[in-house]
């Protein structure tokens, strides 16, 4: 129990025929709420900080913080840098315990995208630390400031990544996106089958989980997903707890709301647990 490689964890989820959970936590409240629905279902997970937020969650503040707490815990936690542009960036992550980074080359030409997850790899082998990479664009940056559009990842093109590369996850595009979807999206399920028949023992990733129906996810998972991202449905719940809170209390508190954005997250996040395990 406590800090463990992602791969362990996604191969535990592979062979359950389960999802395996990587939820943002870019406060102490988000961590909390996370943790403890992960060690009320006696689950592993993993916790992730994107290079995006380091303006409001500075990674030499939140990421020891994320590290210690998985050290600490009772279920198994890997501790995962989320959209990694920067080779600077990267390797601090890296320095610093990280046990899996993301490079985000998805913007970039595939040749290059290719080259510049082939270096991050080389990095993180002299970590021991696992990598995840990005195929396909999924429409908001991270932060929403930019706006890529949606570009399906095509399946060939996995299968050459994922061969060139080595990585030990892969995100892919199947219509999904970052942040709130104005409505359910409807994704690709096709593609992501043929992906998965391309390279099945490729854990692929689904990011922008936020917004997608119960169902959509199980048929994910069923089709080839193993890992899955949530960001904006648990700061959504955070959010939600913060307002219900000013406009019912008489008198304010931060301790007591501390603990109620602390509940939000850990709604939003036992939530998700569930469904991505349901067998």
């Amino acid at each position: 129990m406590g800090l463990v490689k992602m791969s362990k964890l996604l191969k535990q989820a592979q062979e359950n025929g389960t999802g395996c959970g990587s939820f943002s936590v870019y406060s102490m409240e988000a961590m909390i709420g996370t943790l403890r629905a992960a060690e009320e279902l006696g689950m592993p997970v993993i916790i992730q900080l994107a290079e995006a937020r380091f303006k409001t969650a500075p990674l030499e503040l939140v990421g020891p913080m994320m590290i210690n707490a998985a050290e600490k815990a009772g279920i198994d936690v890997a501790v995962h840098l989320d959209h990694g542009s920067s080779f600077g960036v990267i390797e601090r992550a890296l320095e610093m315990g990280f046990t899996s980074v993301m490079y985000d080359g998805s913007s970039k030409p595939f040749e290059e995208n290719i080259k510049n997850t082939k270096l991050v790899k080389k990095m993180a082998l002299s970590y021991g630390t696992d990598v995840e990479a990005e195929l396909g664009l999924v429409g908001r940056s991270e932060d929403g400031t930019c706006d890529y559009g949606i570009k399906c990842t095509i399946p060939a093109d996995a299968k050459v990544f994922a061969e060139e590369t080595g990585v030990e996850a892969l995100a892919i595009a199947i219509g999904n996106q970052h942040g709130n979807y104005p409505a359910a999206p409807k994704l690709r399920f096709d593609i992501l089958r043929n992906i998965h028949e391309m390279i099945p023992k490729m854990p692929l990733v689904l990011h922008g989980g936020s917004g997608i129906t119960d169902e959509d996810f199980r048929q994910c998972i069923r089709d080839g997903i193993v890992k899955i991202n949530i960001a904006t449905a648990i700061l959504n719940e955070m959010t939600t707890e913060a307002g219900d809170y000013f406009n019912r209390a008489s008198g304010y508190s931060y301790y007591d709301l501390s603990r109620r954005m602390a509940e939000g997250a850990y709604r939003a996040v036992r939530h998700h647990m569930e469904v991505f395990n349901m067998r």
